[in-house]
């Protein structure tokens, strides 16, 4: 892996507009990509100005977002918005299909509860088919983290993916934001696609699909990164759509 570019920079503006000239899907995370990170997960919103550049968007390209949200939950966020598929769960749900609460998850958040319920500033986020354990409101991340790893990692068929100020839990086997990823592109009918995310759960739809059919692009420079290109910070993400609907007005 080498240190990723910023896709802005006016060298590499170009390539970005190679894509958004050609036959491409858009597909977002939502939380620290089009939303900021939030105190609790519940207070996360899209900012106005991102919202209606999303509406704009939507209008030129087919769009999704695939998020770590519950369906249900990403689904209220994005619900006026022209969004061509939605994924929810780190791609275990998806919109148009029915699917079922996983009794390995329930699993799962019995046991966080009786190993993390009192730990100061951690919340258990019960999502059905994942689960997320969040820290930051802990007084002490680092102390919280040496506190919730040991208990996820002692859980049976758990795939465990650190992300901001989060510890996420998925099953071992299942779907995942690249699986997602490949899914919408097929049923989608373009020849490729641009993704945008900003942490460790996104790092497999970086590496879903052909570098020179995937434009991967990460919130914050990164060294360790699958994805090529990133955003300077998550305020970045209105210039990045600005490009974008400029690219497809001056077609």
């Amino acid at each position: 892996m080498s240190r990723t570019r910023d896709i802005l920079d006016r060298h590499h503006v170009p390539t970005l507009r190679t894509f958004a000239q050609s036959r491409v899907l858009l597909a977002f995370d939502y939380d620290g990509t089009l939303s900021p990170i939030a105190p609790t997960p519940e207070r996360a919103r899209l900012p106005v100005p991102t919202k209606r550049l999303l509406i704009r968007v939507a209008k030129e390209y087919p769009l999704v977002v695939i998020s770590g949200r519950a369906l249900a939950d990403i689904s209220e966020r994005v619900a006026d918005i022209d969004v061509r598929q939605l994924f929810g769960n780190h791609g275990l749900e998806w919109s148009g299909a029915t699917s079922r609460p996983r009794a390995q998850v329930r699993q799962w958040v019995d046991r966080l509860h009786e190993q993390l319920d009192g730990a100061p500033g951690v919340i258990i986020e019960d999502k059905a088919h994942s689960v997320s354990v969040h820290y930051r409101a802990a007084p002490d991340h680092n102390r919280a983290l040496r506190h919730i790893l040991p208990v996820v990692r002692a859980l049976r068929g758990v795939r465990v993916i650190c992300g901001a100020a989060a510890v996420n839990l998925l099953p071992d086997h299942g779907a995942n934001k690249g699986v997602a990823l490949r899914r919408a592109l097929e049923r989608s009918g373009c020849e490729r696609a641009l993704y945008v995310g900003d942490d460790e759960t996104d790092e497999d739809a970086f590496a879903a699909v052909e570098p020179d059919k995937l434009l991967a692009i990460r919130i914050g420079p990164s060294d360790k990164s699958r994805a090529r290109y990133h955003l300077e910070s998550q305020e970045s993400i209105d210039l990045l759509l600005r490009v974008l609907i400029e690219a497809r007005d001056g077609d």
